[in-house]
């Protein structure tokens, strides 16, 4: 699924092809008790699924996507909900053509190679569900 070098408290982690990132992310996480941190990355996939929230309406929705593309960015955090490691993680995407999509990520497939920079912040950063907002954040009152 993964490799991985240890550099400090940073992990340089390389998703093989046919992984799905998210879980491997978060199998990663719980496998090195990384509870809160950040994720960087780049790489290629062929399949995705992206979500988008709505902050009016309070909705979530998602498409998902079949094709070949780079991951020209990806950025997220991870912290705990509900005593699970919780990753957030937005992602830009470069298609054939040149043109971009991006949105939060659901789940993509590696399609060649994914390489990942996991910074652990060694700490507990816990999120909270606000009924108000209609997601989870960070709470540090």
């Amino acid at each position: 699924m993964y490799s991985y070098k240890k550099i400090g408290n940073r992990f340089i982690v390389s998703l093989k092809n046919g992984t799905e990132i998210v879980k491997a992310l978060q199998h990663f996480c719980k496998e090195m008790n990384i509870r809160s941190g950040i994720i960087a990355g780049i790489g290629s996939i062929d399949e995705i699924r992206l979500r988008f929230f709505n902050a009016k309406t309070k909705q979530y929705s998602s498409q998902q996507f079949q094709e070949q593309m780079e991951i020209a960015n990806l950025m997220g955090n991870i912290s705990t909900y509900n005593k699970d490691i919780y990753l957030h993680i937005h992602i830009t995407l470069g298609r054939s053509d040149y043109s971009a999509i991006a949105g939060h990520l659901l789940s993509a497939t590696i399609s060649g190679t994914g390489e990942f920079l996991v910074e652990d912040f060694d700490a507990d950063m816990m999120r909270y569900y606000n009924s108000e907002l209609g997601v989870n954040y960070y709470d540090f009152e």
